[in-house]
């Protein structure tokens, strides 16, 4: 396979560009969150308080972006597999990489109501 055949066209480099953001960001959250439960055997109280914070709209909605950059992570990580591992991946990656982003759309739509549901209570009411 050439050079650049992976990443050909302005839509394989936003793909390679979004791959990395997602999964700096991913891997960020893991740090914090090993932190913070690390804090519960320093300070019991101190990680109490960190977890009432998480349960605020500004988080719920900071946990719909997780999910968003953990989903499209996981569906283009699946998509470069095919690309490296399938003979005719290459010249369907275009294909694929709108597949992912369609795939990505109507999950994510389907996580609004679960991740996003009990902050909407909480600012308009039950």
């Amino acid at each position: 396979m050439p050079a650049g055949t992976l990443y050909r066209g302005r839509e394989g480099m936003w793909s390679w560009v979004a791959h990395r953001v997602t999964g700096v960001l991913i891997f960020f959250f893991l740090f914090v969150h090993v932190l913070d439960t690390a804090l519960v055997r320093v300070s019991p109280e101190d990680y109490d308080k960190v977890v009432a914070t998480y349960k605020t709209p500004i988080v719920a909605c900071l946990e719909y972006g997780l999910v968003a950059a953990i989903l499209f992570h996981a569906l283009n990580g699946l998509r470069v597999i095919a690309v490296d591992f399938w003979a005719k991946g290459p010249r369907y990656q275009k294909q694929m990489l709108w597949t992912v982003v369609g795939v990505w759309i109507v999950l994510m739509l389907g996580a609004i109501y679960p991740v996003l549901g009990h902050a909407a209570r909480e600012v308009f009411g039950s």
